[in-house]
């Protein structure tokens, strides 16, 4: 058996013609959708990148593996102390770890480790090729890495190679020399100029007006990659760049395809194509940033090519991307970990019946603190720090009516929010009784600052908001962060 895992960083899956996408970003990828199962409503458990891979390697969320955040305490995974053996838990319960106990090679092609000192990240792998740039890569520096190692390996039996793209990550990078197709394409509808007027009035990193998180900063580097968002043209420099990145992305994986062709493998191989986590793209009001415990940010592609279970069908069932390593270890015979938190659905690639949850939990504690609960049509997000977006502090959004979330219908509906609530402490009783420790990494996470990509910004942030006239912001946010300036 031969399985290839494309990572593709930031890839939020409504940007993808097999899920919909009016633009024609990404054949390649199509291609393999039709020949498998698509997920729907698949879901990272913990964003962004640092926290959402953790949990993959470890099949733990990451209230249980300590990865919440990329900073602080909580931005490494938890230590198992005095019961520790030999070898780690993680030498047999990485994800995988699960194709060498298969009998299968794994390799690696990525710079993720590096680039958080996630080094956990490496557990599991046979071969490691770090591509060196800390996710600054482009696909043209990847992908021979990529066709050098099928030139070597790929006719051989039993491996697994994992690569990692980042194009659709900020800043978005696809070189000059692509171009624009999609210079002549609409605009995703939703965005008004009334609603980009609306988004020019929010405050918080990354948004109308400081793409850079802070500021306004633009790099000649960059060009694809715009510091503001004022009109109309800017919007699409902005939305334009992302899609230019995934159409680039998908071509250099058409490449790879290509090769394992020529090879002779392609039939039989095993293609899983996902992310850690999508991308806000006006959603909340933030442009460029996975920075949310929202459907922007924590939807991700899951799409499965197995050769000789279902094709062609798409899978509407709630799964978290956690969910993946007792389904691989049931479809390769492998006994599933009891330390696992996910919950298998080989039925769903064996069958084409439904075999998801009744509802996840997501969480995000880098960029904001926020835990969010996806039931029915429903998304509740519960707001702990809000990043200095001022997010209420509970929203709830019918995803089937407005899945841009734009009506924040919490005052509304007090019976849901009661019963997502219900659902959260659910969970987390159930996260905290499972577990040795006594500590919520989330609240972690708050008593050491905030979240990483906030702490210690407020001060600074205060003096560019009275230079851009919204400076109306500034009472409520000193109300709520009255530490940031004690600290200053």
């Amino acid at each position: 058996m031969r399985v290839l895992l494309l990572d593709l960083d930031s890839t939020r899956p409504d940007h993808l013609g097999c899920y919909g996408y009016h633009r024609n970003t990404s054949p390649n990828i199509d291609r393999i959708a039709a020949e498998g199962v698509r997920f729907d409503n698949y879901y990272t458990s913990d964003a962004p990148c640092f926290p959402s891979r953790s949990a993959l390697m470890t099949g733990r969320f990451g209230i249980h593996n300590g990865v919440v955040g990329h900073g602080g305490t909580a931005a490494d995974v938890r230590y198992e102390g005095a019961d520790r053996d030999f070898h780690d838990k993680l030498a047999t319960e990485s994800f995988p770890a699960i194709f060498r106990r298969a009998g299968m090679r794994t390799a690696l092609v990525s710079p993720f480790g590096e680039r958080h000192s996630a080094w956990t990240f490496y557990a599991g792998f046979n071969e490691i090729y770090n591509t060196g740039k800390g996710g600054m890569e482009s696909a043209e520096e990847v992908t021979p890495v990529v066709l050098d190692w099928i030139e070597r390996n790929g006719e051989q039996e039993d491996w697994m190679l994992y690569v990692n793209y980042w194009d659709p990550h900020t800043p978005y990078r696809a070189p000059e020399s692509f171009g624009n197709p999609f210079k002549n394409e609409p605009l995703p509808d939703w965005i008004t100029e009334e609603v980009l007027e609306l988004h020019k009035q929010k405050v918080g990193p990354h948004g109308a007006n400081e793409i850079n998180m802070y500021n306004s900063g633009t790099s000649p580097d960059y060009p694809r990659h715009p510091g503001e968002i004022r009109s109309m043209d800017d919007l699409r420099t902005m939305i334009d760049g992302y899609d230019c990145g995934v159409r680039h992305m998908d071509g250099h994986i058409g490449k790879i395809f290509k090769l394992l062709e020529e090879k002779g493998v392609m039939d039989d191989l095993v293609i899983i194509i996902t992310a850690d986590h999508g991308e806000n793209m006006g959603e909340l009001g933030i442009y460029g940033e996975h920075g949310t415990a929202d459907q922007a940010t924590c939807r991700i592609p899951m799409i499965i090519r197995w050769p000789g279970l279902q094709k062609g069908i798409a899978d509407a069932s709630f799964h978290y991307h956690l969910d993946l390593l007792p389904t691989v270890a049931e479809l390769l015979n492998v006994e599933p970990m009891k330390s696992w938190d996910g919950s298998s659905y080989a039925d769903s690639l064996r069958s084409g019946k439904p075999a998801g949850r009744d509802y996840l939990v997501v969480s995000q504690c880098a960029h904001v603190c926020q835990r969010s609960v996806r039931f029915g049509d429903w998304l509740y997000i519960r707001t702990y720090h809000d990043g200095y977006h001022l997010f209420d502090k509970e929203m709830l959004f019918n995803l089937s009516k407005d899945i841009h979330e734009q009506n924040n219908l919490a005052h509304e509906r007090r019976d849901l929010c009661k019963e997502a609530v219900y659902l959260l402490n659910e969970w987390h009783d159930h996260m905290m009784e499972t577990m040795k420790f006594d500590v919520d990494p989330l609240w972690t996470v708050i008593r050491e600052g905030g979240p990483y990509h906030a702490k210690g910004h407020l001060p600074m942030y205060i003096e560019r908001l009275k230079m851009t006239g919204r400076e109306h912001a500034v009472p409520e946010l000193m109300r709520r962060h009255p530490r940031e300036f004690a600290r200053k």
